[in-house]
């Protein structure tokens, strides 16, 4: 099996609680406290551990929150690199209203990095044993970090010989892509921001990935369609992936899980179809879970099962 290595610049504490009902101007009564790590690359990681593979997580650090981050990570046995910075880790904050089942999620924007932090995280993530196979750089980019970082990771990745994973959005996806990365994984909004707002239909959507690609982009697009599931777009290929119907709980880590089952079916040697297969099913199998949770690898080999049952085998 290849190395992965996660890459995550805003991680964060996940605040997760519940109230009967949420009013404002209202004191509100909520339930006990519980503590998660969050943040995409962060997610990635947890969940390549739940499917039972490994990876090495690099991320900054600091404050009380980031003590509580490292120490959440050690409990769940994911390999990490924390590289202290001066601010604080982020804490973001969930609420269950029990009396609807809505979710109400809170994100904070996280510390600023100063310039001599973000330069250091790609000094170490450069000094990482360049038998890397697969370097997923994933989430927001913190305050300070300048919107061509993901594309400062690229070049490093494909210096060291991996292949580059980039789950991201806005001008720090623009600018990786110009670098030239492997594989990425926009949802439909975030591939329309990519290439135009007047994308409707999915032909549309295959051309345009293609176009992409050939201009050399990237290799590979898994283009998320949410319950629609999701087109694998490569030069010579587009499939519209259809996944098995599940019962929605949460749809809180999918991508993350999605991501994840990708990554840890390339590194063990798949075909690039199976891989999208298993990164569905484990994006399928982590809506199932309550919360913030993310997929849990019975569910997913199960889903996975009958998705290859669907599609004839056909590799």
């Amino acid at each position: 099996m290849k190395k992965i290595v996660t890459l995550n610049m805003n991680p964060a504490i996940d605040k997760s609680t519940k109230t009967q009902h949420v009013i404002a101007e209202h004191k509100l009564y909520c339930g006990p406290v519980s503590y998660e790590p969050g943040g995409g690359g962060v997610n990635v990681s947890r969940a390549i551990k739940k499917l039972g593979g490994n990876s090495l997580l690099l991320y900054p650090a600091g404050g009380m929150a980031g003590k509580m981050l490292k120490e959440l990570l050690k409990q769940e046995e994911v390999d990490q690199l924390s590289l202290p910075i001066k601010g604080s880790t982020r804490e973001n904050l969930i609420v269950l209203e029990e009396s609807t089942g809505q979710q109400f999620r809170f994100g904070m924007p996280g510390p600023n990095l100063e310039k001599d932090e973000w330069e250091y995280c790609l000094q170490e993530l450069s000094s990482i044993n360049p038998a890397t196979g697969y370097l997923v750089a994933s989430g927001s980019l913190p305050l300070g970090v300048p919107s061509d970082f993901y594309a400062r990771v690229a070049r490093i990745g494909k210096d060291m010989g991996a292949k580059v994973i980039i789950d991201a959005s806005g001008d720090a996806l623009k600018h990786a892509l110009q670098e030239g990365v492997y594989l990425i994984k926009p949802n439909f909004r975030e591939f329309r921001e990519l290439v135009g707002n007047d994308i409707k239909e999915e032909l549309q959507i295959s051309q345009a990935a293609q176009d992409m690609i050939r201009d050399g982009k990237c290799e590979v697009m898994v283009i998320s369609l949410g319950a629609g599931g999701a087109l694998l777009v490569s030069e010579d290929r587009v499939e519209h992936v259809v996944p098995p119907t599940v019962t929605i709980n949460s749809k809180v880590g999918a991508g993350d899980s999605m991501v994840a089952g990708i990554a840890l079916s390339l590194s063990k040697g798949k075909t690039l179809r199976e891989a999208a297969l298993y990164g569905i099913a484990a994006g399928s199998a982590a809506v199932m879970t309550p919360g913030t949770e993310l997929c849990q690898k019975d569910d997913t080999e199960r889903l996975f099962a009958k998705m290859i049952l669907q599609a004839g085998n056909q590799f």
